[in-house]
Order: structure tokens, then C-alpha cells, then sequence
């Protein structure tokens, strides 16, 4: 089964929680996981154990880390309401409600951060894979239980004593 573009769902002024990876994490294992003949829900939460645990694409630690979060900080109120972010070593977990269509305010974080990002790695080239999975926040428990998995999710590699960094922005 070939892979495929992920749905996206973009209603205004509804919050989106909305997860983006390293595009050198996007490997053939993440390609089977979106093939899967599964609940969006169980792709997701499969698709997030396995970059959780691989170090391919993690990139977003030390300058880097610091340098996105700033980037994405700065970007409140311009372009989404920012509400909670988790970055972890290769990718990142968003709970925003965009101020324009979703892909258009997507395209804008991945294009202006890679670029912030390529300087600082003295690289060139995609450094975003090219989708990103988006759900859209039903209601008050939805965005509850989301804000948690979004504020617990780097715990998960501190239990681990992993040596990684990441970071958690959060209202």
C-alpha cells in the first residue's frame, strides 16, 4: 500500500492539537504505521511510541530546542492562540487554535523554524517532513485530555533517564 497524505479537519475558531516531525524521522516504519488499516486515534498514539523512542531526525535539543521554542512563543496571537507545546527530540506536539486555515498556518511555522533551524545546524535542505497529523478539539474533556498528553509526553523520556533534552511550553 502506497503512503498517503494524512485527512486535516479545519474548522475556524476550534483548537487543533497537531503533531510535526523531523523530516529524517520519517522513515519507512512511520510510512507502514499511516498504511495501517487503523483508528486515527491508534496510528497516532503508535506513530508517537516509536519516534519516542528512535534517535533518527532528533535534532530539537540544546540551541535548537531553545531556539524553536522562541520561535513558536513569538508567534502567539499572530498566527494561533498558543495554548501548550511539547518539543521532543524529533518532533513536536501543538495545542493552538489557529488564527487562519490550518495549512496555511502550518506551512508558515515549518517554513519560518526551518530556517531558523537550518542556520543554526549550518545545513540545507527539507528539515520538516511534509504532513503533520492534526485532531480537532471536540470539547472542554477532548482539550483536557489532550493538554495532558501534551504536558506529560516529555515525562515519559525523563522516566526513562533518557539523555535527551526537550522542552514544554505551557499557559
Amino acid at each position: 500500500m502506497s503512503y498517503r497524505h494524512l485527512p486535516h479537519i479545519d474548522i475556524a475558531g476550534h483548537y487543533q492539537f497537531i503533531t510535526f516531525r523531523t523530516n529524517d524521522s520519517a522513515d519507512t516504519f512511520l510510512k507502514k504505521i499511516a498504511a495501517h488499516n487503523k483508528p486515527d486515534n491508534q496510528k497516532q498514539q503508535d506513530a508517537d511510541n516509536y519516534l519516542d523512542s528512535s534517535i533518527k531526525g532528533a535534532y530539537l535539543n540544546n540551541a535548537v530546542l531553545i531556539a524553536l521554542s522562541d520561535f513558536l512563543m513569538s508567534k502567539d496571537s499572530l498566527w494561533y492562540e498558543l495554548v501548550a507545546f511539547s518539543i521532543m527530540p524529533n518532533h513536536v506536539h501543538l495545542l493552538i487554535k489557529p488564527n487562519d486555515k490550518l495549512a496555511l498556518v502550518m506551512q508558515k511555522i515549518k517554513g519560518g523554524s526551518s530556517k531558523i533551524i537550518n542556520t543554526l545546524m549550518k545545513r540545507n535542505g527539507t528539515f520538516w517532513a511534509s504532513d503533520y497529523y492534526d485532531k480537532l478539539v471536540r470539547d472542554e474533556q477532548h482539550f483536557s485530555v489532550i493538554y495532558q498528553y501534551i504536558k506529560n509526553n516529555p515525562l515519559k523520556l525523563a522516566e526513562k533517564n533518557e539523555r535527551r533534552f526537550y522542552g514544554i511550553y505551557d499557559l
